[in-house]
């Protein structure tokens, strides 16, 4: 046998082949008791058969088909003396799944499974092929999605696959086929072109099996298509007459008289990837912007750097590229040689169109430098020294004048409609013993309407190229300019490299920093131990972050700095701190460190919390958004025959919810009853000891829930005549019901529950989650910033959080029904498909939370029990939103009034 293979072999690459693709590789042997599959014996036979090439036939390719997961395709290609290319499978779906989700994880995810190979050896990557859109790659649930996106008629399916060519899979949708091919081409490896989709040919599913995709090349509108001068019956399979593609309007001949065509396209893509090295021999690496709908990666080989940004979105976005490492290099597009703005220090942001892509070669800096923007900032008339900054007679202009100016600016400055009284420094620390060495200030405000507030400013002077630098990058951090020549500034120390790692330092390091009433002091988790590793190069500034500020240091740790301060320590790092040293519980971000601030006779003060960072898609609000977004799209595409549905069937409704969400929802059930679960696994720890939820507890639940409704209700009875008109009998209807709510939750009296109270996280809703695009990492336990220190740390029920997501759910499908994308003549027929979807999912967390809690501490073990306070912590909640919506968003009210109405008719 052995020697036969050798003959056909020898025949062909004897006549001039270049390459054998060898079909099936992994199931070459045959075993007894064995699935026959990767055998030994195969790989020992595919070494003989590539030596015997080799010897015979130098510089001729040996192509594997190993439809396998990559870690195992891999071995095929041995030491480099196996087979020389091997078809990458798995990223093909993913290539195609990620365009219909509109979300960048399935291909990140794959490449980074696939391991590295043989410097001598290539994948091969490709769209399509001869065969169906094999889904043997994927999981049941990406394959049972990919049917219901790819493969609506059941006659398109096949196998384990999907029996279409590229250009109907992609409804004919040429920006889509141009945004496919230019990933296929920016992959590593060599891309594959299956003839006729350089074309957009259509198929022919009708015909059975696999021939569908194989019907003769469409060369021109002559007879066959151009493609034989035969009887057209005599042809093995018949050329393609669907109108769409019909091979007389779809052929190379009329494609190569138009320019514009997708085959010229292809052709300039093509020839322009010949020019870069950095994308056959290059490496890879992604970028991870905030927005999961953009992908970016680059591609590097020697001195090329080639930088791709694809928009898998039907929609415009925006995206902030980390590219501070390549600062003052100019991105070039590559097809029109267009220079972009130069890159700095700080993120770069790229708009994309629908389904945009660029390719940019990235130039090193030249000499021109580009002048900065002026700024105008108050002046200081004092030498430049911190330490004596305020002694030199300029500290009644700077907390009467520049401070009070400054903080105004600030995003994270909550109380800009406050009137102030006065302002004063009352802290100044060295964050190091270096000269130059930043400092922490800390603010007390005074207003004449509020309590006072401490704020934590890091302060630092900057001169010449520094701050020249600084200002360009970040204005806003600019306090005020120093009296004199030159470029010198007081600037917001956190956008100062050296000032960032020194914060860094300082946590790992258990430095000790003098102030003038009291110390900074690092501490690190108990289990933690710092070395050479833990030193990040780089860090950069994050600006998702409104109430505090984030800083990110070389994508490991997050380290976040406080800016409204109390004395204790902060529920935020109280219980991080817990669930890392004292459970399992590992979604949430490990604890690293902290900085404390401690003085005589006060509790310590939290001032900074250093956390491992997670490596995510996203928050949870942005999924759920695109969820719901795609579930209006299905409702829609049905509108007709739901018209006048007034009880869809449970087989319907569960088609339109689509099966990923829902999934991802009974996970996040998992997960909150989890971390419930921990939070309470620790009686020896009194801050965290579960508590009965006793006589008087349940009268000060009661007693808060019925303070707020009465304040509530008052202020939407006094602003009634101001909102939109289609709403107002709604709420007069919800306030007519002032009296059944109040019943509803006094209902907890008449209970004696054995459920206990916990910690709890305070503010739980979806955008307090990150989505890493397998499992949830919950965030922020800080509680509601505007509430007292002393009462976040309170224990509580934990189905307060629980019905804090429920209501979450109802926002989520309101505010993806807003959305301006959305036509206004459908909001009114999807309003109740929103409501339908929002009470379903939040059915399917609860459902999901209460199996996993079971009878833990703190869940009443009565079912009648359990009702009443998940109502009553529902309808506590949407009276809580009614508030905050008539003195913010007062369009928004209707959310939280039509959620009590659907609870009071729930029940």
């Amino acid at each position: 046998m052995h020697d036969a293979v050798e003959k056909v072999c020898d025949f062909w690459l004897g006549l001039g082949v270049d390459g054998l693709r060898l079909d099936a590789i992994p199931y070459l042997y045959e075993r007894e008791n064995t699935s026959c599959e990767n055998l030994p014996e195969t790989h020992q036979y595919l070494r003989k058969l590539r030596a015997h090439i080799d010897a015979k036939f130098p510089n001729r390719m040996l192509l594997s088909e190993a439809n396998q997961w990559p870690e195992d395709a891999a071995a095929y290609f041995g030491n480099g003396d196996e087979s020389h290319m091997n078809f990458h499978f798995p990223l093909m779906p993913r290539m195609f799944m990620s365009l219909q989700m509109e979300d960048r994880f399935p291909i990140i995810d794959i490449l980074e499974q696939t391991p590295s190979i043989p410097e001598q050896c290539q994948w091969a990557m490709f769209l399509r092929n001869h065969d169906e859109l094999t889904l043997e790659m994927v999981t049941d649930e990406e394959r049972d999605y990919m049917y219901r996106v790819y493969a609506t008629d059941p006659h398109a399916r096949i196998n384990l696959g999907i029996r279409r060519r590229l250009a109907p899979l992609l409804a004919n949708s040429r920006r889509k086929i141009e945004l496919l091919n230019t990933l296929l081409f920016s992959m590593p490896g060599t891309p594959i072109i299956y003839y006729g989709d350089e074309i957009g040919m259509g198929d022919n599913f009708y015909l059975g099996d696999r021939n569908g995709c194989r019907t003769p090349m469409q060369w021109s509108p002559d007879r066959n298509a151009g493609f034989s001068r035969a009887n057209p019956q005599q042809l093995y399979l018949p050329i393609t007459i669907d109108p769409e593609y019909h091979y007389e309007a779809v052929n190379v001949e009329n494609q190569q008289k138009n320019l514009s065509s997708l085959l010229w396209w292809m052709r300039r893509v093509i020839a322009m990837r010949k020019n870069f090295k950095a994308f056959s021999r290059g490496s890879l690496e992604f970028l991870y912007p905030d927005n999961p709908k953009v992908l970016a990666f680059l591609r590097r080989y020697e001195d090329e750097i080639v930088l791709v940004i694809v928009n898998l979105s039907r929609f415009a976005q925006s995206a902030e590229l980390d590219l501070s490492r390549f600062a003052g290099f100019v991105p070039m597009e590559v097809f029109s040689r267009n220079l972009f703005r130069p890159i700095r220090k700080s993120r770069y942001v790229i708009t994309l169109g629908p389904h945009a892509y660029y390719w940019f070669a990235l130039h090193a800096p030249t000499d021109g430098r580009r002048a900065p923007r002026k700024r105008t900032v108050p002046v200081i008339s004092a030498p430049m020294e911190l330490e004596t900054l305020l002694t030199n007679g300029q500290r009644a202009a700077i907390e009467r004048e520049i401070l009070p100016r400054y903080l105004q600016t600030c995003r994270w400055f909550g109380s800009k409609a406050r009137t102030f009284r006065d302002l004063r420094v009352v802290e100044q620390s060295s964050i190091s013993e270096d000269a130059d060495s930043a400092q922490l200030w800390f603010v007390e405000v005074n207003y004449l309407d509020a309590p006072a507030e401490r704020y934590v400013l890091p302060i630092e002077i900057a001169s010449g190229d520094a701050a020249r630098a600084i200002s360009q990058a970040a204005p806003h951090a600019v306090i005020a300019r120093f009296e004199g020549g030159g470029e010198n500034i007081l600037f917001d120390a956190i956008w100062d490299l050296k000032c960032r790692s020194r914060l860094f330092d300082a946590i790992l390091r258990h430095q000790t920093m003098k102030g003038r009433a009291g110390e900074l002091v690092g501490i690190t988790a108990k289990d933690f131990e710092a070395d050479q590793s833990t030193s990040p190069q780089n860090s950069q500034v994050l600006s998702a972050e409104q109430s505090n500020s984030s800083m990110l240091f070389d994508n490991k740790f997050f380290l976040k700095l406080y800016r409204k301060i109390e004395d204790g320590v902060n529920p935020d790092v109280e219980i991080t701190r817990f669930l890392t040293e004292h459970t399992k519980f590992p979604n949430v971000p490990a604890f690293i460190g902290a900085i404390e601030y401690r003085r005589a006779k006060a509790e310590p003060t939290v001032v900074c919390l250093l956390q491992s960072a997670v490596t995510n898609e996203g928050d949870v609000w942005s999924l759920t958004l695109d969820a719901v977004g795609r579930y209006y799209e299905r409702v829609l595409g049905r509108k007709a025959d739901l018209q006048n549905e007034i009880a869809p069937p449970g087989a319907l409704l569960d088609e339109l919810f689509g099966g990923v969400y829902p999934e991802k929802m009974k996970l996040l059930g998992q997960r909150t009853g989890e971390l419930h679960l921990a939070l309470a696994s620790c009686p020896d720890e009194p801050a965290f000891r579960p508590e009965p939820f006793n006589a008087m507890a349940q009268r000060s639940v009661y007693q808060n829930m019925r303070a707020s409704l009465r304040r509530t209700f008052t202020l939407l009875e006094k602003k009634l005549s101001d909102l939109p008109a289609a709403f107002r009998d709604e709420a007069r209807e919800v306030l007519g019901a002032e009296q059944e709510i109040l019943a509803r939750e006094k209902r907890l009296l008449d209970r004696r529950t054995n459920a206990a109270k916990i910690r709890i996280h305070g503010d739980y809703h979806l955008g307090q989650l990150l989505y890493t695009g397998k499992d949830f990492v919950i965030l922020d336990f800080e509680g509601e910033p505007a509430r007292p220190l002393s009462e976040r740390k309170l224990k509580r029920s934990a189905l307060r959080d629980v019905a804090g997501m429920m209501r979450s759910f109802q926002y989520a499908a309101y505010s993806a029904l807003w959305q301006p994308a959305m036509r206004k003549e459908d909001v009114p027929f999807l309003e109740r498909w929103a409501d339908l979807w929002y009470r379903q999912m939040g059915s399917v967390f609860l459902h999901s939370y209460l199996k996993t809690t079971g009878s833990a501490v703190f869940i009443p073990q009565n079912s009648e029990d359990l009702q009443i306070m998940i109502e009553a912590y529902l309808l506590d909640k949407a009276v809580y939103e009614i508030g905050y919506e008539l003195n913010n968003r007062p369009s928004w009210v209707v959310i939280p009034v039509r959620g009590i109405k659907h609870i009071l008719k729930s029940v």
